[in-house]
């Protein structure tokens, strides 16, 4: 073995160790997180985050086209499951799944429609489309709620067969709930972007005018990552309602979108786990420093600028690159 290649081995070796030590971590944090100022819900809310971050990385970081309008398939989700709750069905499984076709359908269509734009433009279409869901959200009162938000659902127990598990209360049940959702969701991802359809994205990242030259369709790959990357964040809207019982315009609207794109970046939008670890630094500061000060979003862009000029690769790619050596 070559010199050169030490420190990929070196990479390889450590990955089953270091993704144990992530899912330990997961199971373990309602027991740990109390010993250093936390607590379950928070636990929830960045497990909620860090899907909705990881879902958008799959379109940006993984595909190389930027959605500011993805916060509107995060509220589509948590509509559609509140909704659900409230007129549909006593049932929250189904509710999430209600919720997640809501929001993975509104991709599909609107993803037709601006999936040949790129860059500024893409990113642009977007926020005009995502804007026009969150005025739809904060003025159709009768159904919404508007500016209030809708309320007047919860999320009710699950009925496993002759076991239910009671998730309406229980911070704890409700956590493990969303873990599992989480699991599932992380594994369907990680499985699309070791497949060809994954390397192929990659390609279209790194050289769409290449991949075209192949003979790559490459307006429908990056048309079915934009729908799976909706469909995600839908479920991951759905959690954010169930964890809240409740649902606001404010998750629809653009500001949430750069909320996502932060966590994304700063985390390292180039690896598989670095929005989840932005999510955690993201809703961490906010839950602390918001409880000093009620300007904690100026402390968020000043560690966001620091990040961007000293880590670009983002906290985990630095963090990676230093085991490396």
């Amino acid at each position: 073995m070559s010199v050169a290649s030490l420190p990929a081995a070196r990479r390889v070796a450590r990955r089953p160790l270091a993704l144990a030590l992530v899912w330990l971590v997961l199971l373990a944090a309602p027991y740990w997180m109390p010993f250093l100022g936390g607590y379950t819900a928070l636990g929830t809310r960045v497990l909620v985050l860090g899907l909705a971050a990881m879902s958008l990385n799959f379109l940006l970081g993984f595909t190389g086209v930027l959605s500011f309008g993805h916060a509107a398939y995060f509220g589509l989700g948590a509509y559609g499951a509140g909704l659900a709750l409230k007129f549909l069905t006593a049932s929250t499984p189904l509710a999430l799944i209600l919720g997640t076709l809501v929001g993975g359908i509104a991709g599909a269509l609107l993803g037709a429609l601006i999936v040949r734009r790129r860059g500024v433009y893409f990113a642009m279409v977007t926020i005009a489309f995502g804007q026009v869901f969150y005025y739809i959200a904060f003025r159709w009162s009768s159904v919404t709620g508007g500016d209030d938000g809708l309320r007047g659902f919860s999320r009710q127990p699950l009925h496993l067969g002759a076991v239910t598990v009671d998730i309406l209360g229980n911070a704890e049940a409700f956590y493990y709930f969303v873990l599992v959702c989480f699991a599932i969701a992380v594994a369907l991802m990680a499985f699309l972007l070791r497949s060809p359809f994954g390397r192929t994205l990659l390609a279209i990242r790194e050289n769409e005018r290449r991949a075209r030259f192949l003979g790559i369709p490459v307006e429908l790959h990056i048309w079915l990552a934009f729908v799976i990357s909706c469909v995600f964040i839908s479920l991951a809207g759905g959690l954010d309602a169930l964890l809240n019982n409740f649902a606001n315009p404010h998750e629809l609207h653009y500001s949430q979108s750069g909320d996502l794109v932060i966590m994304a970046v700063m985390g390292g939008m180039r690896s598989f786990w670095g929005p989840l670890l932005g999510a955690a630094l993201f809703v961490v500061l906010q839950d602390y420093v918001s409880s000093l000060t009620t300007n904690w979003m100026s402390f968020i862009g000043l560690l966001f600028v620091v990040v961007v000029l000293l880590f670009p690769r983002g906290l985990l790619g630095f963090l990676q690159r230093g085991s490396d050596k």
